[in-house]
């Protein structure tokens, strides 16, 4: 731009002013955070100061793989860090906030956040890294990153499986103490965030999730540490469609059993054990995806309770077979008593027979005649023998049919008794319980 002032014959030329350029994005990254800006990324911000206050908070994309076996659960997440860095506040550019590539992480300081119960993560790089940078001009850092982990999650199986698990995730500083770096959740809006639909398989994740602090004290100082609690409630459709209803079934199949003739042992003997070897392969494979801990599960009360009615079903046969047969031992104990009373008798008539001694037949009397000896004992067949026998037979056979008529009504009856206790206890007073121990 130039000025011509006039006067007379003569112009004068006024020197040349420039208006300032605005700064390109390049320049003003460089001045804010390259090599020679001063920044140093290796120091955090406030060195020798107060400590930096992170707030987090986490958006939860995916939630599954609940696993009882390892005690974990996989789980994919947002996760938000944000702190302020006066060393980044800016007034030269016109923008409120940047958005910058996430190579530029390796030029900042960031905290140095771990998981303090996770088994196994990995980062997301399809297709670029899953990474947000974010400078605002107040010097606010937010630092986003999308994780799979695995974490760790110690149950308790014992109302397995009417159970409520809780899940926990633990942020902690791996280097930092107190004095330095300190976590916090974030309190202007919810700190935990679940995507809309969200679905488990086996479990309800419950709106309510426990925040908290899990400070933690070691030998190199007390670090700074935050964690939210997952309230998980198993849905228990799939173990009664695949063990409960079998195994009820297979119990009331064993009672079949007592409508069978007693006669008829092959049929009665083969549907006991046909069943008992069932019962043993469900109750097999209903551990078959659990841990062997060193407690008794519900589940396993279940299992146990109908394997025992099922064998008891098949000693029952076993005492019905029994008592049918016991008619036949007590006919011949008593043919073996009468036969023995029959010896002694002929023993007690015989005395002054002595044949045995080679004495003869007879014995000759003085006058010539002669004596006979005594004649052999022997009674005359019972005739009430088979009459008694048979009244024997009934009696024994009625007592067996008693049992089966018994077992009828005392093993239905008996069932149902365990299961009404059974499913009061564990669907009503322990679920009770363990509602009013969460907090």
């Amino acid at each position: 731009m130039t000025v011509r002032l006039g006067s007379g014959k003569g112009e004068t030329k006024s020197a040349p002013r420039s208006i300032p350029q605005p700064m390109s994005p390049s320049d003003f990254l460089d001045k804010l955070m390259g090599r020679t800006s001063g920044y140093d990324a290796r120091i955090r911000p406030n060195f020798k100061g107060p400590p930096v206050n992170v707030t987090c908070n986490i958006f939860i994309n995916s939630f599954g793989s609940v696993t009882e076996t390892t005690m974990d659960y996989r789980v994919n997440v947002f996760l938000r860090q944000q702190w302020n860095d006066p060393r980044l506040s800016y007034r030269e550019y016109p923008d409120d906030s940047l958005d910058l590539d996430p190579s530029m992480l390796d030029s900042i300081w960031k905290p140095d956040l771990f998981f303090a119960n996770e088994k196994g993560a990995n980062f997301h790089e399809v297709t670029t890294d899953n990474k947000l940078l974010r400078i605002f001009k107040n010097g606010n850092v937010l630092y986003s990153i999308r994780l799979t982990l695995i974490l760790s999650c110690p149950m308790d199986l014992k109302n397995f499986p009417m159970d409520i698990q809780t899940c926990t995730m633990q942020l902690e500083s791996f280097g930092y103490t107190m004095n330095d770096l300190i976590f916090e959740w974030v309190k202007e809006q919810e700190a935990v965030q679940v995507a809309e639909g969200l679905t488990l398989p086996q479990f309800i994740l419950r709106d309510e999730k426990d925040l908290g602090y899990c400070t933690k004290s070691y030998n190199t100082g007390k670090f700074t540490c935050i964690e939210v609690k997952f309230h998980l409630e198993r849905q228990m459709g799939y173990y009664l469609i695949q063990m409960y209803i079998p195994s009820l079934l297979i119990v009331i199949l064993s009672w079949v059993s007592f409508w069978i003739n007693m006669d008829a042992a092959p049929a009665r003997v083969g549907l006991g054990i046909t069943t008992v070897l069932t019962m043993t392969t469900q109750s097999a494979g209903s551990r078959a995806s659990l841990p062997k801990v060193s407690y008794v599960k519900a589940i396993d009360i279940w299992m146990a309770v109908c394997l025992l009615f099922v064998f008891a079903a098949l000693l029952e046969y076993a005492a019905v077979n029994f008592v049918s047969r016991q008619h036949k031992e007590f006919m011949r104990l008593r043919r073996r008593q009468r036969r023995q009373r029959m010896e002694e008798e002929i023993v007690r008539e015989s005395r002054f027979y002595f044949r045995g001694y080679g004495l003869g037949h007879c014995l000759h009397m003085k006058d010539g005649g002669t004596m006979e000896s005594p004649k052999i004992y022997s009674p005359p067949p019972p005739t009430s023998l088979l009459k008694d026998g048979e009244m024997i037979r009934r009696r024994y056979l009625d007592r067996a049919k008693r049992i089966d008529t018994i077992s009828r009504a005392v093993f239905p009856f008996t069932f149902l008794v365990f299961n009404i206790f059974y499913w009061v206890v564990y669907k009503v007073l322990r679920s009770e319980d363990i509602h009013q121990a969460m907090p």
